[in-house]
């Protein structure tokens, strides 16, 4: 009696809250949610059985028991509140219904009806929510839970209704509240029995456990919630390592200045992510003794991938901050001495540009600049460059775009070009041989290039001026005409007569010894990290790592901009100089640029060892042809790296 008693009150509270609440949507004109025709079956007759707290089991005919109960209260405050029974359980057409019930919920069919009948709704504010709903459900099919179970290819799975409580779904707004997040891990948990155990005995677990923290990591907050792919595949591998990010925002910020992190960003994951080292479920803090990052355990972790590792490894610092000072102050101020160097280079050497660009156009304006007719047929050429030295000149152009190209898709890897340039290489590993090839060929080309000069000194050792006006040695000289140069920039004397090399030329000479020194023993260090921390400790390699990075910045803007400015973008130069690639120089350009040489030569009688022919057109459209490219790529690779610098976050 009792039972029937309760059934029959709570079938009239059912029947008068669904009166109501079709009443009061029929008043407002809304029609989003309950389906266009009335349902077969009222609400409140399934709730006679399905709402009774005192019968909440039923035997299935397999023998197995089976909750049926259902709190209409919870039911009527989610967002299916207003929906009939058989409009998610459609075959169920008469009651009593056979049992069990067949799988015929079709969430995300349903979803999208919905959302096509107000597509032509003046006020998007009502289809948002369902955009949301169907993205989301786009996202599922595309998941792993979507894809049919190895063991019941009959079955997905996961389908919606075993992670969400079809009965329970909270309102817009509320399917992230406290409640929801805290039972994140007991949902999941259902399949993924393992996991769930290793998450509990965790940092984040704990919170969510012990502290009922809503802020703590869930499953969805690094697998997402309905984008799930298989944690093998590198997608959810580097979903997962963003997601981490967006609570760990520091550490994310470094690890992505890293080399590690360079690689995740361009979309690889062949080098460490956020779990290889902290642990996937089972992340604890550092000072737990079973933590992967305790430094008891620190160096063995590193073993996983640098299996030559050696203690000195665990002074590398994997989240090192340049700009904390007190926790790591030699990186500190390893970029503050970086960032002076380039700034101060930078700003002269602009300046100088800037200035001497002004100087040639009121020049020219003024009738007094250099002009020569190259086409005259009788125009005498200087030999200023032996075959050698152009080969030389030619490799190292071609291996420093190389470097340049290579190296800087890792440090702008936020931008879109960089991941097109990877993809066009065939990947990170690809891409770092190509590097790797381009700094050997460099270096092998610039020891051949100081083999060649230490030898020609030593023929001409008797003879050979140190500071004369044919060595590349800096001297007084130098500055004085540096003096004299901006003087002439400014209007306030002649131009300075220059022997057989410039300031600026020497400048361009002696930048590649320090670059050399600079990047290709912080390279070396990179590129052998096991045998220099045998040798070295582990914080070199972030000192390296930065200076590697700034070091070349510097060459890169320099050389394509400053560089390409004074030889071949200056109004006495412009559009281009061959030179470097026919070897000769105009005599009167020659004169011009390098009289006190041309005075020298002509005073000894040596001149005429010099001249030679008008390069053929053959050649010389060759040499224009190599100049164009070379030009447009340096262009190129200065434009790619300025909006690197200025998109970088």
């Amino acid at each position: 009696m009792a039972r029937n008693a309760w059934r029959l009150l709570t079938g009239l509270w059912a029947a008068g809250l669904l009166h109501s609440a079709a009443a009061a949507t029929v008043a407002a004109g809304v029609d989003a949610v309950a389906p266009p025709t009335p349902p077969a079956i009222a609400n409140h007759r399934c709730l006679r059985c399905h709402a009774d707290p005192l019968d909440k089991e039923v035997v299935q005919p397999d023998g197995s028991r089976k909750n049926i109960y259902m709190d209409p209260q919870v039911f009527e405050h989610s967002v299916h509140g207003k929906v009939a029974c058989n409009g998610c359980h459609s075959d169920v057409t008469k009651l009593p219904h056979k049992k069990p019930l067949a799988r015929s919920i079709g969430c995300i069919e349903c979803h999208r009806q919905q959302r096509d009948r107000l597509k032509d709704n003046p006020d998007p504010r009502k289809r948002e929510r369902l955009d949301v709903v169907v993205q989301q459900t786009d996202n599922y099919l595309h998941s792993a839970h979507a894809r049919p179970n190895p063991k019941d290819q009959s079955r997905v799975n996961a389908a919606c209704h075993d992670c969400h409580d079809a009965h329970n779904i909270g309102k817009p707004g509320e399917l992230q509240r406290k409640e929801h997040r805290l039972k994140n891990p007991e949902v999941c948990g259902r399949c993924h029995e393992k996991q769930k155990k290793d998450y509990l005995a965790s940092t984040h677990g704990k919170a969510i456990v012990d502290k009922k923290d809503e802020k703590s990591a869930v499953c969805s907050d690094c697998h997402t919630t309905h984008s799930i792919g298989s944690p093998k595949g590198d997608p959810a591998k580097l979903a997962i390592t963003q997601n981490c990010g967006s609570c760990h925002d520091n550490a994310r910020k470094t690890y992505l200045a890293s080399y590690h992190g360079q690689v995740n960003r361009l979309g690889y994951t062949n080098t460490a992510k956020c779990f290889d080292c902290h642990g996937g479920h089972d992340v604890k803090d550092a000072k737990d003794p079973t933590s992967a990052v305790h430094v008891n355990n620190r160096l063995e972790n590193c073993k996983n991938c640098h299996k030559e590792a050696t203690d000195s490894f665990l002074q590398f610092q994997p989240h090192g901050d340049p700009d904390n000072k007190e926790k790591y102050p030699w990186l500190y101020v390893a970029k503050r001495f970086m960032q002076a160097l380039i700034f101060a280079v930078m700003a002269f050497f602009w300046v100088h540009v800037l200035l001497w660009l002004f100087r040639e156009v009121m020049d020219r304006i003024q009738g007094k600049g250099f002009i020569e007719d190259l086409n005259q047929p009788d125009v005498v050429f200087f030999r200023r460059f032996p075959p050698v030295w152009r080969w030389i000149h030619f490799l190292f152009a071609i291996s420093t775009m190389a470097l340049i190209l290579t190296g800087t898709t890792l440090l702008f890897s936020h931008t879109g070009w960089a991941k097109a340039v990877v993809v066009f290489l065939g990947g990170t590993r690809m891409e770092g041989i190509v590097h790797r090839s381009a700094a050997v060929i460099w270096l092998s080309i610039f020891l051949f290039h100081l083999l060649i000069a230490i030898t020609s000194i030593w023929k001409k050792r008797k003879t050979f001026e140190w500071f004369g006006g044919t060595s590349m040695l800096p001297n007084w000289k130098d500055l004085s005409d540096l003096r004299d140069m901006f003087k002439w920039f400014l209007g306030r004397g002649p131009r300075p007569q220059f022997c057989h090399w410039t300031y600026w030329q020497k400048f361009d000479y002696w930048a590649p010894f320090w670059g050399a020194a600079v990047i290709g023993s912080s390279g070396i260090m990179l590129f052998a990290p096991e045998k220099t921390a045998a040798i070295l400790p582990g914080w070199v390699f972030n000192v390296a790592t930065l200076v590697h990075a700034e070091e070349a910045l510097l060459a890169a803007i320099f050389l394509n901009s400053v560089h390409f400015f004074n030889v071949h973008f200056r109004p006495e130069r412009f559009p281009m100089s061959t030179t470097i690639f026919t070897g000769a120089i105009p005599m009167e350009e020659f004169k011009h640029d390098h009289r006190m040489e041309y005075e020298r030569l002509l005073a000894s009688g040596e001149l005429d060892k010099h001249l030679v022919r008008r390069p053929s057109r053959r050649f010389d459209l060759v040499a224009s042809f190599i100049t164009s490219v070379l030009i447009i790529a340096g262009l190129t690779l200065l434009t790619l790296v300025l909006y690197g610098i200025g998109t970088a976050n």
